[in-house]
């Protein structure tokens, strides 16, 4: 059976939130499965049918956590992705582009296909005690994550994809 897999990192409660929206909705529409990064593996990839991609910026990058999870899983499923639909979500402090452009790149890398433009949550958090303080994530941008996994788990269950 096809699923959507959402992998996330958050250290400050912001792209868990967005996440969490996501699944809610993706599992309304059809199966799917949330995984804090540090928890999932290449096994889970190579199960799922679609990914959703969920990580905070920090300093104007890809949190290291993502980052570890795509370095840790990268090879082992090179070559067995190809053509799967992917989307990302980025919680930021400023624009987010640049862990939107390191997300795409590993995503090109393994072929998947982006069926969706990146959706960025920006927080404005510019202190380093706004950055560290716990995210609340508005009700308008948490529809938009609602919807965004919505659309990728109804798009997989009614073969768009």
């Amino acid at each position: 059976m096809s699923h959507l897999l959402i992998v996330y990192h958050s250290r400050t409660g912001g792209t868990q939130q967005m996440a969490e929206a996501a699944l809610k909705a993706a599992q309304a529409e059809g199966e799917a499965k949330l995984l804090r990064a540090r928890e999932a593996q290449a096994e889970d990839l190579l199960k799922a049918s679609a990914y959703l991609f969920a990580a905070p910026e920090n300093l104007a990058a890809l949190s290291g956590e993502m980052k570890e999870f795509f370095d840790r899983t990268y090879y082992p499923v090179l070559g067995k992705l190809e053509g799967r639909p992917y989307a990302q979500m980025v919680c930021a402090g400023s624009d987010g582009e640049n862990a939107v452009r390191q997300t795409a790149r590993i995503a090109k890398g393994w072929r998947l296909k982006e069926v969706q433009d990146a959706l960025i949550i920006c927080t404005h958090a510019q202190t380093e005690e706004a950055i560290l303080a716990p995210k609340t994530i508005s009700k308008d941008d948490l529809q938009k994550c609602h919807d965004l996994g919505a659309a990728l788990s109804a798009g997989l269950s009614m073969g768009v994809f």
